[in-house]
């Protein structure tokens, strides 16, 4: 269930980031959506590292989910002190590096139509986060073609499947 709660808030933020990024959201305004995405990812993330039942595959999840904590509350206090957004870049490239095995891992060990999409999705949120790097550190002009993968991320890897998860049906 706390997978599709964190889902269900991944999806709004990339959905929202996408729309910021294409200029139909005010710097200011797409602060609120990053920091409470961020607080929720921090509060799933702690819950699976630190819960009762903690394990390897809860604290190695918890972990990973932090990477997404972190950026959505960079990208908020970049928008608070208006900065280029180079750090953040570079953090992506981090991220996208870290991801690319996890992708791997988990399409070469699926045993589901789930573990085939999850596969799927850390696939796209390293494209995803490797865009953030070119555009924020390397200053390539892709915008456009960032803000539409970031908004169709949203709904695929996040909105969608976290709403299914909540509803029991996926």
């Amino acid at each position: 269930m706390l997978l599709g709660f964190a889902l269900l808030y991944v999806g709004a933020v990339l959905f929202l980031n996408g729309l910021w990024l294409m200029g139909k959201i005010d710097d200011k305004e797409i602060v609120v959506i990053n920091v409470v995405s961020g607080f929720i990812t921090l509060c799933v993330a702690l819950s699976s590292a630190f819960g009762a039942k903690a394990d390897a595959a809860s604290i190695k999840a918890a972990a990973l989910t932090l990477l997404f904590t972190t950026t959505y509350l960079w990208v908020a206090y970049n928008r608070v002190v208006s900065v280029d957004g180079r750090g953040l870049g570079w953090f992506s490239l981090f991220v996208a590096i870290t991801v690319v095995p996890i992708a791997y891992q988990g399409l070469t060990t699926a045993q589901s139509l789930t573990d085939v999409w999850l596969g799927l999705c850390w696939v796209v949120w390293a494209v995803l986060w490797f865009m953030y790097f070119l555009l924020l550190a390397l200053k390539r002009p892709i915008l456009q073609p960032t803000a539409l993968l970031t908004l169709v991320a949203g709904i695929v890897t996040g909105w969608i499947p976290g709403f299914l998860l909540l509803e029991g049906k996926l």
